[in-house]
């Protein structure tokens, strides 16, 4: 009796337990295989993406979703492509898809750029403003932000954006997108006050660019003369000969 018992475990063991061990030890070398062709494909997309072959690009990052189509990179870098070639929708539908599978705020911001480049200005406010909200230390988000609003109409919300965005890079460049809004406007008390940030901000970045180039100067290494090789004579040979 309990060798038919034994008997029987065995024949389950075989036909159930026994392929799923197999399947496992044919899956390892497998999975070395899968990891290898998906860095050659990620480097294959990255050179095309480089060297302005989109064609290329697009089958490589296109092969990746097929094995993994979870893969939100992928979808991000197909979106950056799409893009360049102002296939918008296509664009605009990768980017979302990336940031359904990871909240990320550069593909909020992508996406943003994109409802920018097509006027879609509302969308691309809403786009940069939740890009924001995860992502508050780049200046270039509130900078995109500005633009959307200001293409609304929407003046000081615009000005309001673009201080968020100086308070970060203290750039003479954020300074002059203020000026710019304000010429616009016609705002002369504000066009004489940002004026003068301006020339106070260039004023600092030239003192700031002495003092490290004093700095550099004072900490470098002195170079000491090579010392003078001695030439022995023909003479002195002969004599120590």
């Amino acid at each position: 009796m309990l060798g038919i018992l034994l008997l029987v475990i065995l024949a389950l063991w075989l036909t159930f337990l026994y392929p799923l061990v197999r399947r496992k030890d044919a899956e390892a070398p497998r999975s070395a295989r899968y990891d290898m062709q998906m860095k050659k494909l990620w480097s294959a997309a990255q050179t095309s993406m480089r060297d302005h072959k989109p064609l290329r690009a697009e089958k490589a990052l296109l092969t990746i979703l097929k094995f993994d189509e979870k893969n939100a990179a992928a979808y991000n870098r197909l979106g950056i492509l799409y893009a360049k070639e102002q296939k918008f929708d296509e664009a605009i539908e990768c980017f979302e898809i990336a940031q359904s599978l990871d909240n990320n705020p550069s593909s909020l911001h992508n996406v943003g750029l994109i409802y920018l480049e097509t006027g879609a200005y509302e969308k691309a406010v809403m786009a940069f403003e939740q890009a924001i909200e995860l992502e508050n230390n780049v200046p270039a988000r509130f900078i995109a932000l500005a633009k959307a609003r200001e293409r609304l109409g929407q003046t000081k919300a615009a000005v309001d954006a673009l201080e968020s965005a100086y308070e970060l890079d203290h750039s003479a460049n954020t300074l002059r997108q203020i000026l710019a809004i304000h010429e616009n406007t016609g705002d002369t008390e504000a066009l004489a006050d940002t004026t003068a940030r301006i020339e106070a901000q260039i004023a600092e970045d030239a003192m700031t660019k002495t003092r490290t180039k004093r700095t550099r100067t004072s900490t470098g290494t002195v170079r000491r003369p090579a010392a003078k090789r001695v030439t022995t004579t023909s003479t002195n040979r002969r004599k120590q000969i």
